[in-house]
């Protein structure tokens, strides 16, 4: 069989946004493939991100392994630091509108993706609801419509913000880690928002580890990519940027095997066909990563099929 691929565009930066997700548009038309783009609505705060060298072991290393400052660029690792940041749906609303009209699923991605990533345990759930507030108001401000998915930043989810999900009654969630589309349970509460996990490394985990370059990167993606269904995320700075070449090498490659590439949202509606497991979300650690995402676990009971659970006592 050949393998299935769902593609996940994180967009984390106005750069990303202006330059990368064009670039990613016209490379996805070149192959007829609809993808799934998660976008940063509000401050690109890129350059805050700088206090997780004293915070998170192995950031200064990720950062000089992928080579940070050119991928970026300068301006961006200054915003929020010692330049203004910029909103970034409000500086470019036409990108968005272009995604849509090319045929893409969109949903939000975060408000403010560094203060989301690097602080979420410690921020008030009054506070998380605002934080997502914000960015599906500015979504529906500038494509006429709700928001039907979201993605945590980072992979960095909490109870609080899995609950808050589940009131804005989603299709589906890409919050975590894992293998297969599951209802999530965690530190002892139950939620019924369907999450559909990432299943591959992404491209800065991987490059500079174990002796993987540009070169070789696809090689060994290819190595991982079986039968059913994998959920592929790449970021709109590195695979929309200057690693732009390589996306495109793999996607040569896969369309060869005669992978089929369906979105996020097609992938849910296949899983509530069937039953769906509870699994157990929890952050843990994963290798290239500075810093814990949240993991598929094992599963909690039974099968779910998309009713709403309570919280366990």
């Amino acid at each position: 069989m050949p393998p299935t691929i769902a593609i996940k565009v994180d967009v984390d930066t106005h750069i990303g946004t202006r330059d990368g997700v064009p670039r990613l548009l016209d490379i996805l038309d070149r192959f007829g493939i609809s993808a799934t783009f998660y976008f940063s609505m509000g401050p690109d705060n890129t350059g805050k991100a700088i206090r997780r060298i004293f915070t998170r072991k192995g950031f200064l290393r990720k950062m000089l392994r992928i080579r940070a400052a050119s991928m970026y660029g300068l301006r961006t690792l200054l915003y929020g630091v010692l330049l203004p940041p910029p909103i970034i749906a409000d500086k470019v609303p036409q990108v968005l509108r272009e995604t849509v009209r090319r045929g893409h699923e969109t949903g939000v991605h975060c408000w403010d993706h560094v203060k989301w990533h690097d602080l979420l345990p410690w921020i008030p759930r009054n506070m998380i609801a605002l934080e997502l507030g914000r960015a599906f108001a500015l979504f529906e401000e500038i494509l006429g419509r709700r928001a039907k998915t979201t993605a945590a930043p980072g992979w960095t989810v909490s109870p609080d913000s899995l609950e808050i999900q589940d009131s804005l009654l989603l299709s589906y969630c890409s919050d975590c880690r894992g293998i297969a589309p599951f209802y999530p349970s965690m530190d002892g509460r139950r939620f019924s928002t369907l999450q559909i996990p990432t299943t591959l490394p992404t491209m800065d985990e991987l490059l500079g580890e174990n002796g993987i370059t540009v070169e070789t990167v696809n090689d060994h993606y290819l190595s991982l990519i079986g039968p059913g269904l994998t959920v592929h995320t790449i970021h709109a700075e590195l695979e929309g940027g200057k690693l732009s070449h390589v996306f495109v090498h793999l996607l040569e490659r896969l369309v060869a095997q005669g992978a089929e590439f369906v979105t996020l949202g097609e992938v849910a509606e296949q899983a509530k066909r069937g039953e769906i497991p509870s699994c157990e979300l929890a952050m843990g650690e994963l290798p290239g990563r500075a810093g814990k995402v949240a993991i598929q676990g094992g599963e909690v009971g039974d099968r779910g099929s998309g009713t709403r659970n309570r919280k366990q006592p």
